[in-house]
């Protein structure tokens, strides 16, 4: 079996063709996470998956793990806990904390976590710049207790992570996130990898051939920039 080459970054911008990843969907090693190349990235059907130990890592996986918006499935236990309204929701009040708690929550099965400082400082930068938006869930006390963060882009939207310390937080806010991004026509919700979470919201398994053309024709759709608000 002929081996797959996986390509060296350099400090130019730029990616191969994400159809040359390996089995693993992991396609180049090194380069940086400056704003740039991180919108160059995702544009193009690639995302940063730092491991320990290892120069950063650049994926595209296949196939790719996508919710299509219209298709959001709630399941009628979660739709009576959302009409109880336990949480005060916003968007991108609190990028920073969201982030953080996300790469602090343990997880089944995982020991650390890819949220490096780098990563956090880098997408940092990229709500500021208006590319990466975060959902918080607030009990009554205004404690932070539940969001999830991701990225966007034309008609797309890259979920990264999600942290819930009270029960439901961020199932309520990627549920009241999707419905908002259906409306303003970002329906393409790339999960990235399976999880059995976010299938039972109704994501599936795309053909990367088939995400990448669909990623093509979302993006160009205008980037909706940030801040943003529930209810625009």
């Amino acid at each position: 079996m002929a081996s797959v080459p996986v390509f060296q970054l350099d400090q130019r911008l730029g990616f191969p063709p994400p159809q040359l990843a390996d089995p693993d969907g992991l396609l180049a090693v090194g380069g940086d996470l400056r704003p740039e190349r991180l919108v160059l990235a995702y544009s193009s059907g690639i995302f940063p998956w730092p491991t320990e130990g290892f120069p950063l890592l650049w994926h595209s996986p296949d196939p790719r793990f996508v919710l299509w918006a219209p298709e959001l499935h709630v399941s009628r236990s979660l739709k009576k806990v959302i009409r109880r309204q336990p949480y005060r929701y916003t968007l991108d009040t609190d990028f920073h904390g969201v982030i953080s708690a996300c790469a602090e929550i343990p997880r089944p099965g995982q020991q650390g976590t890819w949220i490096t400082e780098e990563m956090i400082s880098a997408y940092g930068r990229l709500h500021q710049l208006g590319f990466a938006h975060s959902v918080e869930a607030w009990d009554e006390d205004d404690n932070l207790v539940g969001g999830l963060y991701g990225v966007s882009l034309g008609g797309a939207y890259f979920g990264e992570s999600m942290f819930a310390h009270k029960p439901d937080a961020s199932k309520i806010g990627f549920v009241l996130l999707v419905q908002q991004l259906e409306r303003w026509g970002i329906n393409l919700i790339d999960a990235q990898v399976h999880t059995t979470h976010l299938e039972r919201f109704g994501a599936r398994h795309w053909p990367r051939q088939r995400y990448l053309e669909t990623l093509e024709t979302s993006l160009r759709a205008p980037t909706r920039r940030g801040p943003w608000h529930f209810g625009e």
